[in-house]
């Protein structure tokens, strides 16, 4: 009953003389968005880049000074880490938490300069770095929640790496608020910091029997309340095209160019349906990402995405289709493809153990928050882990703007996603 009294506590937030956490969830976020984490998608090293695991030496530093005994770093640059039970009952499933220290590759992760707007007022945000760069209302329209709040953002020159360094800070904020306040009765919990999911390759190393949790929860998601156990089915394509090289003032009827083979390809493809730019909701597309070449020989790189295994296969047949069809006019070329699974929608997991997302649900009810079930138009760690036997759906952390210069968060979010943690890991241990 004492631990309801410290939550009934904690949702008083909105009168800063009566919250009565300690959080630290703003400054640990604040020294971790300054270490440069990004990671390269063109490495072929594990992590990708070696810097990853500067924020993970720091991790562990802080977990072990907080009493977190087992806390360590292992090659592969994962922190793993227990905080023990301190309930009398035996039979509590071991809950584990997990988000990445890494950030996208997308926009430029080096020097990140986290300004706090303080008593923020719903006014239009200019970042002093570059002009073009105002974080509106208009845009953000969850800026609206934030009046008389604090919003962090960057200068306007990078990314402000709140995905996923909001969801570590979260995590080493719920470990503190744990180990120093003994009445949040819960069960065994498991810590896992991963590198390199921004490339979709973060829990390539992970050692599942070594973490020894029966589920989990990754701290990667957006707006305070949601919680998405549905992510795409994804899958990689590489198309390389050899073509036929001559002479080009002696090339009529001989030459036949790789590198227009691979643009008419991308052209043929739908315009006004199945691509990023025209979808939304459950919509799949078929996305060229990459592409080089010179002429005789060209290359190009598609991600493939749908919620449901049946339409990806769709996506597959048409991008092999569309392929076949524009190769028929170059006889003396070659095409192949090559495709590759990348993860799978976590729902058809976590649908055969609901109780993981009733848990999730309840936390966020106690925290104060409507419940916000949704679907993921990508995809987290915890898609692969469930399939690697750790049913993981994706909790929020406030992250807004992600993956650019105008991203930024709430101290507010923060705080409520510290409060689900706890209330979570209460709610496990009320269940057993």
């Amino acid at each position: 009953m004492y631990f309801h009294n410290i939550i009934d506590g904690l949702k008083l937030r909105k009168d800063k003389n009566k919250n009565k956490m300690n959080y630290t969830v703003k400054e640990r976020f604040l020294k971790y968005v300054q270490i440069d984490t990004q990671a390269d998608p063109n490495s072929d090293t594990f992590p990708s880049t070696e810097k990853q695991k500067n924020l993970s030496k720091v991790l562990v530093e802080e977990l072990l000074e907080m009493g977190v005994k087992d806390a360590h770093m292992d090659e592969f640059g994962y922190v793993y880490g227990t905080i023990p039970s301190n309930s009398d009952k035996k039979d509590i499933p071991v809950v584990c938490f997990c988000s990445h220290v890494d950030t996208a590759p997308d926009c430029s992760g080096t020097h990140v300069k986290p300004l706090v707007h303080t008593n923020y007022q719903g006014q239009d945000i200019p970042l002093p770095l570059n002009s073009d760069a105002i974080i509106k209302p208009d845009d953000f329209p969850h800026l609206l929640n934030q009046i008389g709040e604090e919003i962090i953002t960057t200068s306007g020159d990078t990314l402000l790496g709140a995905d996923d360094k909001s969801g570590v800070a979260e995590i080493m904020d719920a470990a503190y608020q744990l180990i120093n306040n003994p009445a949040i009765i819960h069960g065994d919990i498991k810590i896992l910091f991963t590198p390199d999911e921004e490339i979709g390759k973060g829990v390539d190393h992970v050692d599942i029997n070594k973490l020894g949790a029966d589920f989990g929860y990754t701290m990667d998601g957006g707006v305070p309340g949601s919680v998405e156990d549905e992510t795409f089915s994804a899958d990689g394509a590489t198309v390389n095209i050899e073509g036929r090289s001559a002479h080009p003032g002696y090339a009529k009827g001989k030459m036949e160019n790789a590198m227009k083979i691979v643009a008419e390809i991308i052209d043929m493809l739908p315009k006004d349906k199945l691509s990023p730019e025209t979808t939304s909701g459950k919509q799949g597309f078929i996305h060229p990402t990459a592409m080089n070449g010179i002429l005789e020989r060209a290359q190009v790189q598609f991600i493939l995405r749908d919620f449901t295994n049946p339409l990806l296969e769709e996506k597959r047949k048409l991008l092999k289709t569309t392929v076949d069809k524009v190769m028929e006019s170059y006889p003396n070329s070659k095409a192949t493809i090559e495709i590759k699974e990348q993860y799978r929608n976590m729902k058809a997991v976590l649908d055969t153990k609901p109780f993981i997302m009733d848990y999730a649900e309840e936390a966020i009810r106690r925290t104060g928050l409507k419940v916000k079930k949704a679907s993921i138009r990508g995809g987290t760690d915890g898609s692969r882990l469930s399939f690697m036997g750790l049913p993981c759906p994706n909790l929020f952390t406030g992250m807004q703007g992600i993956h650019s210069v105008r991203e930024w968060i709430s101290v507010k979010d923060m705080h409520l996603a510290v409060d689900t943690i706890l209330n979570l890991v209460a709610v496990i241990e009320e269940k057993a």
